[in-house]
């Protein structure tokens, strides 16, 4: 099911994360929500209507973020660049995985432990990565923000240890 430009790369699920309500989403010139961000073991993906339990599950029809990834490379440099010690669930996205372009995955068909995905477009970062990250984190992460992507099969993703499923 890989794309001609996955190379078929095999990422490493570091951690897996959803929220059941929005921060940002229509919260412009007011304070951020608090719904947090909750790490998960695994998680449970629904084809064509996202992450079960997720404020965009069911978000509406053919949705382009029903699932959204993050690097965990582009974390570590966020966190040397900026001299941080805070956890990735801070980016807001549900799946933060190790050894894979994202980039390489936008328009493109893949797998991630056997789940079907379709790569749609960057999760571009907005101006509140300068409040909740730190002021210049928005221009950093212009395209590295991660991967919106639309869920095609059904299944159970898990937190991987060093590439095995725990």
């Amino acid at each position: 099911m890989n794309g001609s430009r996955t190379g078929g790369q095999s990422p490493w699920v570091r951690a897996l994360y959803r929220s059941g309500g929005h921060n940002f989403v229509g919260r412009h010139g007011l304070e951020p929500g608090g719904h947090v961000m909750e790490s998960v073991a695994w998680i449970e993906c629904v084809a064509g209507r996202g992450v079960m339990g997720d404020r965009y599950f069911d978000h509406g029809d053919g949705y382009k973020g029903q699932i959204t990834f993050f690097a965990w490379e582009v974390h570590e440099a966020v966190c040397r660049e900026f001299g941080l010690g805070l956890g990735p669930e801070v980016y807001r996205r549900n799946v933060l995985v190790a050894g894979v372009d994202l980039d390489a995955w936008i328009g493109c068909r893949f797998e991630v432990q056997g789940i079907g995905f379709e790569g749609v477009e960057e999760c571009r970062p907005c101006y509140w990565m300068d409040r909740v990250v730190a002021p210049g984190v928005e221009r950093f992460l212009k395209g590295r923000g991660g991967l919106r992507a639309r869920i095609l099969g059904d299944g159970r993703m898990r937190v991987e240890d060093g590439g095995r499923r725990i």
